[in-house]
């Protein structure tokens, strides 16, 4: 089950009697485990039928006798595990038997987070057959856009794919907070109204002018004004646009750009896909490609890496400052 099935199941009571979430992004296991913790009991039936441990003070023959036990004032006891990573895993005989036949009033959540758990283990076989495991895995650089998209969508608001673009560029892959600043946009922008750049950059600290979304753009056109001022800007402010990630920008940006030249079938909805970016930005890719060659591309994306290490402190030679080392980078890209 995905976890959009497993969230609207746990809205209508439609609940398994155990539950394994794992994996290495912890978004998605706190979205359900909370939901399960939130929606599953009111607040009158909690204090008897509710029961948070944590797998560093837990065992499991607690936890198993904990299951157990029939519900007091309600149809489900709950019990949720958290950083149930820090569990002693083992095929412990106390949980094996538990699973053969478990509790049907009890509702067990194990939130296995920043891991996979172990397929090989018989725990891990029984719970798929009692109940409901969902492996949580991280996003793909290239598919934030595409998941802010449908958090926004799936809440009746619309999205320009270029703040979409934007919000993933500069929040990376962390779903936790690009969901808070979700939850911001949603408070600070009229319903019926699109959500744009603009509206991005004004609500989540962005500076149009200044951020590595238009430092690529700028590059893209051969805009060398615009891109030394957005250098120079990032020089001047380096913790807000820290060289690891102006790099890891760049690289990614020019990775696509030579993937562009290779495409058999340039058409905007083939190369979208291809590139793993809304049509909307497939012309901009189209414009760079025109703007560096293959042989050029391949130059840059050396040269992305060898300052990479530079910035790491290899091969530095006379340049120590990061806006040093990235003003003579953009420098090369452009020349």
């Amino acid at each position: 089950m995905n976890v959009q099935s497993i969230l609207s199941d746990i809205k209508k009571k439609k609940l398994a009697p155990v539950y394994l979430l794992h994996g290495e992004e912890p978004y998605f296991i706190d979205l359900i485990s909370d939901a399960i913790e939130q929606t599953v009991l009111d607040d009158s039936q909690k204090g008897f039928d509710q029961s948070v441990v944590y797998g560093k003070d837990a065992d499991f023959s607690n936890i198993i006798s904990m299951a157990k036990r029939y519900p007091m004032m309600s149809n489900h006891q709950v019990i949720i595990v958290k950083e149930a990573q820090n569990l002693k895993w083992k095929d412990d005989e106390f949980l094996l038997k538990y699973l053969e036949q478990p509790t049907p009033s009890t509702v067990l959540v194990f939130a296995h987070k920043y891991s996979k758990f172990d397929k090989r283990k018989k725990s891990y076989k029984s719970m798929e057959k009692a109940g409901i495991v969902l492996e949580s895995n991280k996003l793909y650089e290239d598919k934030v856009a595409g998941w802010i998209n449908e958090q926004l969508n799936a809440s009746g608001r619309k999205v320009h794919p270029q703040a979409a673009a934007l919000m993933a560029e500069y929040l990376g892959t962390d779903l936790s907070k690009i969901a808070n600043e979700i939850e911001k946009l949603q408070l600070n922008i009229p319903a019926e109204k699109e959500i744009t750049a603009v509206d991005v950059e004004q609500n989540i600290g962005i500076s149009k002018d200044f951020n590595v979304f238009e430092l690529n753009t700028a590059l893209s056109k051969r805009n060398a004004l615009k891109a030394f001022q957005i250098v120079d800007y990032f020089a001047a402010n380096p913790k807000s646009n820290p060289m690891p990630v102006v790099i890891g920008s760049l690289g990614t940006y020019f990775t696509k750009i030579l993937k562009y030249h290779y495409l058999p079938d340039k058409s905007s909805a083939v190369a979208a896909k291809q590139l793993g970016v809304h049509p909307f930005f497939v012309r901009e890719y189209e414009y760079a490609a025109r703007n560096f060659n293959r042989r050029k591309t391949f130059e840059i994306i050396h040269l992305i890496k060898e300052f990479d290490l530079k910035s790491k402190g290899m091969n530095v030679g006379h340049l120590t400052e990061s806006g040093d080392l990235l003003t003579e980078l953009i420098y090369k890209i452009l020349n």
